[in-house]
C-alpha cells in the first residue's frame, strides 16, 4: 500500500488532469476577501487543518450505515433501516464540508503530494457517489440495491481514507514543520551585523536549529527557517509590510512575533529574542 501511494505521486499525467480543477479552486477565492475566507477553511481559527475534523462525519456516519443495515438484515426492523438512511444523509452533509476544506488545502501543495490529493479527491467523490444513490434508492424503502451501493462506498471510502493517511503520515501535509525543540536558551552568536543591512534576511545554524535573521523596517527578527505549512524556506522569502511570506505557498507571518498574517498556514511561526551585542546578531529562544 505504501508503494502504491508513491506510486501514484510519480505519475506526471495527473499534472495535466488536475489543472483545470486547480484553476477553478483558483477562480473561487479572489482578492483578498477570498484569502480570508480560504484561511477560515484551512483552519487558521481553529489552529490546526480543518479538513480532517470535518472528514470524520462522514466516516463516521457511514460506518454507522453499516451497522444499521446489518442489524436491519438480522431483525429485519424498519426503525434500523430509517437509523442506516439518516446516518447516509449526515455523511452526505458532512463530506460537502469536508470536500470544500480539502479542495483548499490540496491547492496549496505540490508535486507528489498533490497527485496523491487528486487522487484522493477523486476516490471520494466515487464513495459520496454511490452513497447519494443509495440515499435515492433508499427514498421509500431500503432494497438490495441501496446496501450495494452504500457497503460498496463504504469500502471505496476507506480507499481514500488510507491515501488521506498517506499525505498526514507520509508526506507530512497538516502537521506543524518549524518546532524549536532545539533553539539554544541563552543568547548564542549568529552572524555578523554587517552582513545584514536594512531589508535583508539571512539563513544561519545556531546550536542545532536552522533561523532565518534580518533586518526589516529598522529592526532585527529571528524567525524559524523552516515554514510551519510545509517546511518552506523563509530565508528565500519577500520580507513586505511587516512580514516574511513563505516563497513556496504564500503563508505570511509577522516577522517581530511570528504570528500567522495569511495561510495556508494555520499555525504561528516560532520567533526568537535577538539582540545586536559586540558586533554580531545574538539569537535566543524565546
Amino acid at each position: 500500500m505504501s508503494e502504491l501511494a508513491q506510486a501514484i505521486g510519480s505519475q506526471e499525467w495527473l499534472d495535466h488532469v488536475a489543472k483545470p480543477v486547480e484553476k477553478a479552486v483558483e477562480r473561487a477565492f479572489p482578492g483578498d476577501s477570498g484569502r480570508n475566507v480560504k484561511d477560515a477553511l484551512h483552519g487558521r481559527w481553529l489552529g490546526h487543518p480543518l479538513h480532517p475534523v470535518l472528514t470524520d462525519i462522514p466516516i463516521g456516519a457511514w460506518m454507522m450505515a453499516q451497522v444499521f443495515d446489518a442489524l436491519g438484515a438480522a431483525r429485519r426492523t424498519r426503525a434500523y433501516d430509517e437509523a442506516a438512511r439518516v446516518c447516509i444523509t449526515t455523511g452526505l452533509v458532512g463530506a460537502v464540508g469536508a470536500a470544500v476544506t480539502g479542495l483548499a488545502d490540496w491547492s496549496d501543495t505540490g508535486r507528489d503530494s498533490r497527485r496523491i490529493g487528486f487522487v484522493h479527491g477523486m476516490i471520494n467523490i466515487a464513495a459520496t457517489s454511490l452513497f447519494l444513490t443509495s440515499a435515492l434508492l433508499r427514498r421509500r424503502r431500503k432494497s438490495p440495491n441501496a446496501v450495494a451501493a452504500s457497503s460498496t462506498g463504504f469500502a471505496v471510502a476507506m480507499a481514500g481514507a488510507y491515501l488521506g493517511g498517506a499525505l498526514v503520515y507520509q508526506r507530512q501535509i497538516g502537521p506543524h514543520h518549524a518546532l524549536e525543540w532545539n533553539a539554544p536558551g541563552e543568547f548564542t552568536r549568529a552572524v555578523p551585523a554587517s552582513e545584514l543591512p536594512e531589508g535583508t534576511r539571512k539563513k544561519v545554524r545556531v546550536g542545532d536549529v536552522d533561523i532565518v535573521v534580518g533586518r526589516h523596517q529598522g529592526r532585527l527578527f529571528a524567525l524559524a527557517e523552516r515554514c510551519a505549512h510545509q517546511g518552506g524556506p523563509l530565508s528565500e522569502g519577500e520580507l513586505k509590510d511587516g512580514a516574511i511570506v513563505c516563497p513556496w505557498h504564500g503563508s505570511t507571518f509577522c516577522v517581530e512575533s511570528g504570528k500567522l498574517v495569511h495561510g495556508p498556514s494555520v499555525y504561528d511561526q516560532p520567533c526568537y529574542d535577538v539582540r545586536e551585542s559586540g558586533g554580531f546578531l545574538e539569537v535566543r529562544r524565546r
